[in-house]
């Protein structure tokens, strides 16, 4: 029904910049939240950033003053922007999607972004 397509993980430098993209298609009511976990090998998925339908931002401490996230609501999209990049960065990164009073998150398939020398 909903499908949630992530896209700009790839390889940077420590240092670089990424921009990841995750636009919502299908049938769906609406949305309260989306936003974005990670999970580094070995680690377990954490919070990342999340931004809701009034706008309101966080971002986990480890990634504040470098990552930055927004939305298009007509488009349905989130963004991560994500500047001065380190290796502790590095991990595959979901994004979610939580409708507005369904207990449900939708999930997509993950992104991978490394941050190497």
């Amino acid at each position: 029904q909903l499908q949630l397509a992530e896209s700009g993980g790839g390889l940077v430098q420590p240092g670089g910049s990424l921009r990841l993209s995750c636009a919502a298609s299908g049938s769906i009511s609406v949305i309260y939240a989306m936003g974005w976990h990670r999970q580094a090998p070995g680690k377990q998925r954490e919070l990342v950033a999340t931004v809701t339908s009034n706008d309101m931002t966080y971002t986990v401490d480890s990634v504040k003053g470098r990552f930055t996230i927004s939305r298009d609501n007509a488009k349905r999209t989130v963004y991560l922007q994500m500047n001065s990049l380190k290796p502790e960065d590095t991990g595959v990164y979901y994004c979610y999607l939580r409708p507005l009073g369904i207990s449900i998150d939708y999930w997509g398939q993950g992104t991978q972004v490394t941050v190497s020398s």
